[in-house]
């Protein structure tokens, strides 16, 4: 029907890899800009990567939490280069609605006008569920790692005193790659409204979908029980705000 045709001409291979070029090329000219501005504002920068390295960090105070935690540099070129990641890590974050707009707008031509509708809707929430996957990982699932791992110990003479590089690495996976990991929800709800899945399905595979949280918390973690647990509760929650997003999609399914 025509009114079922898609919004844009036909276009060739070769077309679509230069609009894909082209899409990568701006993306990654606005991470380099925001980046650039993490190279420029090392202070500002710095202080909201070690914050929660911090005993005042908001989360402490609020849960009387004490923690003592000191951090030293044992590489030469260490400090150099984690101030690279981190800007770079900056960019990716402050960029991030950049690129899903770029994301759109190539693969919006290929939609049907009804379709449009339907994915757009659920690319305008991928920021939001990026940003609350930042926020999550940086205000709850750093914060109670590095308590408990500041404060366990296996004997009272030895003491922790942790590396620049360890903490910069927990502090990218609790936070950069969670944003990542709760964009669960809005690629189900493309999915769902594209009619691959639906609620049904994904209340069927729940046995199946906890044992892919866990494996997946324990990729993303530094290989400890602890913090597998603590990320696996928000990944499983995901799973199941994903159910509820299926809602309306299944009704029509079920009518049919």
């Amino acid at each position: 029907m025509d009114d079922e045709a898609r919004s844009g001409g036909e276009m060739s291979f070769w077309d679509h890899l230069e609009e894909l070029r082209w899409t990568v090329l701006r993306s990654a000219i606005a991470v380099c800009v925001f980046c650039a501005a993490g190279l420029a504002f090392k202070g500002p920068l710095f202080d909201v990567v070690l914050w929660p390295s911090q005993p005042d960090f908001i989360v402490y105070k609020w849960l009387g939490w004490n923690l003592d935690m000191s951090l030293i540099n044992v590489e030469i070129s260490a400090q150099f280069f984690t101030h690279l990641k981190a800007a770079l890590a900056a960019g990716v974050v402050l960029a991030f609605p950049y690129i899903i707009f770029e994301i759109w707008k190539f693969i919006a031509p290929a939609l049907y006008e009804r379709e449009k509708k339907a994915v757009g809707a659920a690319f305008a929430m991928s920021s939001f569920f990026f940003y609350l996957g930042v926020v999550v990982g940086y205000f709850f699932v750093l914060p109670v790692c590095l308590q408990f791992f500041m404060n366990y110990t296996v004997s009272p003479d030895i003491s922790n005193t942790i590396t620049l590089s360890s903490y910069m690495s927990m502090f990218t996976s609790m936070s950069l790659l969670i944003g990542i990991v709760f964009e669960f929800p809005t690629v189900i709800s493309v999915l769902s409204r594209l009619g691959v899945v639906t609620r049904g399905t994904l209340r069927k595979g729940r046995k199946y979908a906890f044992l892919a949280v866990l494996l997946l918390a324990a990729l993303i973690t530094p290989s400890d029980p602890f913090s597998m647990l603590v990320l696996a509760f928000p990944l499983y929650l995901l799973y199941e705000l994903s159910i509820l997003m299926c809602r309306k999609e299944v009704k029509e399914d079920d009518i049919d």
